[in-house]
C-alpha cells in the first residue's frame, strides 16, 4: 500500500515511511526481512510479546521521557495490508489500534500511538492530556513523528503541523519549508531540509538543538535530549546531552540510511 498522491506544483516531501527498528526506554525491536518481529529487554508490560506477529512492514516502540522511566512502554507493528497490531503497557489505550485500516506508517510516543493513513489523514490513540492525539484535521501529510508530549506532522508541501504541549517551543515550526524528515525528541523537534541542512526547535538546555552548522545530512534522529544527523558520506553527527556517551557517533562510518 502506498501513500497518497497530490499534485503540488512547487515542492513534494517524499519521506521514509518504514522502519526496520524502534527503540523504547528499555526494550529494542526489530523487522526481519521475512517480515516477523524480534524483540529483546525489558518485558514485565508484555511489549517484547511479538513472536506471532506476521506480514509486518515497520514496528514502532512507545518511548518515555528519562524523568518517568518505568519501563511501561509498548510495540507497534504496521502490516502489510495496512492494519496495526501492538503489544504492551495500555494504560491509556495505546495499544487499541484493531480497527486501523489503510495505514502506510506508525509512530509511537509516550503512551499513545499514532498511524499514516494511505489518503493522508492521521489517527491517534493513548494520552492526550496535552492535545498530541488532536490530528483529526490534518491533511496531506506524509510523515508523522511522536515526542513525549507533543506530535509533528510532515505535509506534502514540505512545511510541519504541529499538536500538544509547547512550553519550550517544540511546536514553533510555522516557518520551516522544503522539510523532508521529522524527529520529535522530548522537548524538541528537528527538521531535515531538500538541501541537507538541519532545522530545529524546542529545549536546547544540552545543546540538542544547535544543528545549523550541519551540511550533507540524509537522515535524522531525536532522543530525549540529544539529536543525531546521517551525513551522506555515511559518517554521523550529533548534538545534546552526553552523559551516557549517546553523542560519541565521531568514530562511525558506512552507516546507511532507511529506504
Amino acid at each position: 500500500m502506498e501513500p497518497f498522491s497530490s499534485n503540488h506544483p512547487v515542492f513534494q516531501a517524499k519521506p521514509r515511511l518504514k522502519s526496520p527498528l524502534a527503540a523504547g526506554p528499555r526494550h529494542s525491536v526489530g523487522l526481519r526481512s521475512d517480515g516477523t518481529v524480534v524483540a529483546v529487554g525489558d518485558a514485565k508490560s508484555g511489549q517484547c510479546k511479538v513472536d506471532d506477529w506476521r506480514h509486518i512492514v515497520a514496528v514502532a516502540a512507545g518511548n518515555v521521557h528519562m524523568a518517568a522511566n518505568t519501563g511501561n512502554s509498548h510495540s507497534v507493528g504496521l502490516r502489510s495490508d495496512g492494519t496495526v497490531v501492538a503489544t504492551g503497557w495500555n494504560g491509556h489505550h495505546q495499544c487499541e489500534v484493531n480497527g486501523w485500516s489503510e495505514i502506510v506508517a506508525i509512530t509511537a510516543g509516550w503512551r499513545r500511538t499514532l498511524g499514516l493513513k494511505s489518503d493522508g489523514t492521521v489517527v491517534a490513540v493513548g494520552r492526550n492530556a496535552e492535545g498530541q492525539c488532536e490530528v483529526s484535521d490534518w491533511r496531506d501529510i506524509v510523515a508523522i513523528s511522536a515526542g513525549d508530549w507533543h506530535t509533528a506532522g510532515l505535509r506534502l508541501d514540505g512545511t510541519v503541523t504541529m499538536a500538544g504541549n509547547n512550553r519550550y517551543g517544540q511546536c514553533n515550526v510555522s516557518l520551516w519549508h522544503e522539510i523532508t524528515e521529522v524527529a520529535a525528541g522530548y522537548l524538541h523537534t528537528v527538521g531535515l531540509r531538500s538541501d541537507g541542512t538541519v532545522v530545529a526547535a524546542g529545549l536546547n538546555k544540552h545543546g540538542q538543538c544547535e544543528v545549523e552548522d550541519w551540511r550533507e545530512i540524509v537522515a535524522i534522529a531525536a532522543g530525549s535530549y540529544h539529536t543525531l544527523g546521517l551525513k551522506a558520506d555515511g559518517t554521523v553527527v550529533a548534538a545534546g546531552y552526553n552523559e551516557y556517551g549517546q553523542c560519541e557517533v565521531g568514530g562511525w562510518n558506512g552507516i546507511q540510511p532507511p529506504i
